[in-house]
């Protein structure tokens, strides 16, 4: 009876495999067969796809492009601290060695093949994404109750900071425009070169004010508001070349100038109360999400409205909350990826475009240490003399002037506009890098030694006078 039940137990058992195997056995065979019937047809466009599937492979070269990025980045940025400078020089520097300059001239092959043309895209995408987040974050910095406070020191040296600039750019326009203006229009071409004269960059001379100690000082504190008041000036002079630039005729010029007005004005009286209520309403995971909605759809309205995408992040990072800790936090959030990860990539991005071999002959390096020399002189003499006049000190209105042609990285991001509207060639790119360099760094030795000889000099003028001046100073 026992043996009858397990004989057929098993034959229950070999009959449930059999026909197991055979639900798996029998399509798998006519997949195979399918398929191979199938190859013997090839699609219409079937050379182009092989040819398209045998390119580099763009995600795998990028996520290998990204690391070597941001170690040269942060190693560069170590090392231009140690050497006295804000690890934002080290950092623009290290984008300018990984491009054509030296990372593609000394070996071309690995150069190709870390950077094919679509990983040059994809770190362009990210790299204008990264650009409207930092400029959101330098318009929530800037504090406009020190502008108010320091209104008729603040506002007579920063637009003589950008009027003398402006000029002397003009007229070494003049000169430039035969030999490098090319197809484009004197007027662009012009006014583009003097915007680039007065730039200052607010981020860079904050960094250096905090890691030497002097950014909660007089001087400190009116440089940095001075440098406020160029930012806001830069950017709306930006704006104006971008609108003339691509707005053709003269009452297309007038359209988007009268636009960018209205958007202003909306930003102001509409959009920044509107934003105070809600962001004091939603939870606090919803704030990031808002403000980068707000970000992006502020540099999508200037952007259409013909100016730059950068111009309307700044704008609502001007009138974003500022004492709000949760907002604080939230852009805390933000600046630590576009800080990190994001801005290395506009450095490379500009070092891949930077070409110091086009400036090949001497005359070419001649107008490079004109512009240089143009551009460092205009900023300087201008900066110091209104100081001086408004009441400042000698050596606080030289050092305020060394501070002012502090142009880091608010110069490059215009550059890269003006080489991106085709306003300047490549090779003038590379002259205006190159002052950018210079001038940038020049600033903290500036600095140090202007405050070793003003010091030496009121130690020999109390030596001179004798002890009763020196007590009455």
């Amino acid at each position: 009876m026992e043996s009858a039940a397990r004989e057929r137990t098993g034959r229950t058992t070999l009959r449930r495999v059999l026909v197991g195997t055979m639900l798996i056995a029998v399509p798998a065979v006519v997949v195979v067969v399918v398929l191979g019937l199938g190859s013997a047809y090839e699609p219409v466009a079937g050379t182009a796809a092989k040819a398209a599937s045998a390119g580099p492979d763009t995600y795998a070269r990028l996520l290998v492009a990204l690391p070597v990025i941001l170690g040269a980045c942060y190693l560069a940025g170590v090392l231009a601290k140690r050497l006295g400078q804000p690890p934002v020089i080290g950092e623009i520097v290290a984008g300018i060695l990984l491009g054509p300059s030296l990372f593609g001239l000394v070996w071309p092959g690995a150069f190709g093949w870390l950077f094919p043309g679509g990983v040059v895209s994809a770190i362009n995408i990210l790299a204008q994404l990264g650009l409207i987040f930092f400029m959101y974050l330098v318009g929530s910095e800037i504090d406009l109750d020190a502008v108010r406070k320091r209104g008729f020191t603040a506002a007579t040296v920063s637009q003589v900071s950008i009027a003398l600039p402006m000029v002397s750019g003009i007229v070494l326009a003049l000169g430039m425009y035969p030999v490098f203006g090319g197809d484009v229009g004197f007027l662009p071409f012009g006014l583009f070169i003097a915007v680039s004269m007065s730039v200052t960059a607010f981020p860079v001379l904050a960094r250096i004010l905090t890691d030497r100690g002097i950014s909660k000082t007089p001087l400190g504190a009116l440089a940095l508001t001075c440098a406020a008041v160029d930012d806001v000036a830069a950017w709306c002079l930006l704006a104006v070349v971008v609108a003339v630039s691509q707005g053709g005729a003269p009452s297309e010029v007038f359209l988007t100038v009268g636009l960018t007005l209205v958007f202003v004005v909306l930003m102001l009286y509409v959009v920044r109360p509107l934003l105070v209520k809600v962001l004091a309403r939603v939870p606090e995971p919803a704030v990031l999400a808002i403000l980068l909605g707000g970000i992006m759809l502020s540099a999508l309205a200037t952007n259409e409205i013909g100016i730059h995408a950068l111009f309307g992040a700044f704008l609502f990072g001007v009138i974003a909350p500022r004492k709000d800790p949760v907002v604080a936090r939230a852009a805390g959030k933000l600046g630590s990826v576009t800080l990190t990860l994001l801005l290395p990539l506009f450095f490379a991005y500009t070092g891949l475009h930077t070409e110091f071999s086009l400036l090949g002959s001497g005359s070419l390096w001649l107008w490079t240490l004109a512009v240089t020399a143009v551009a460092v002189f205009g900023k300087w003499a201008g900066s110091t003399t209104a100081a001086r006049l408004t009441g400042v000190g000698w050596r606080e209105s030289l050092s305020l002037g060394a501070l002012m042609n502090c142009r880091g990285l608010t110069e490059l991001v215009v550059l890269n506009v003006g080489l991106q509207l085709k306003v300047i060639s490549p090779t003038v790119f590379a002259m205006l890098v190159i002052m950018t360099l210079v001038s940038t760094i020049a600033t903290a030795p500036a600095l140090t030694l202007i405050a070793k000889f003003g010091k030496k000099s009121e130690k020999d003028s109390e030596k001179t006078a004798g002890p009763a001046a020196a007590e009455s100073r």
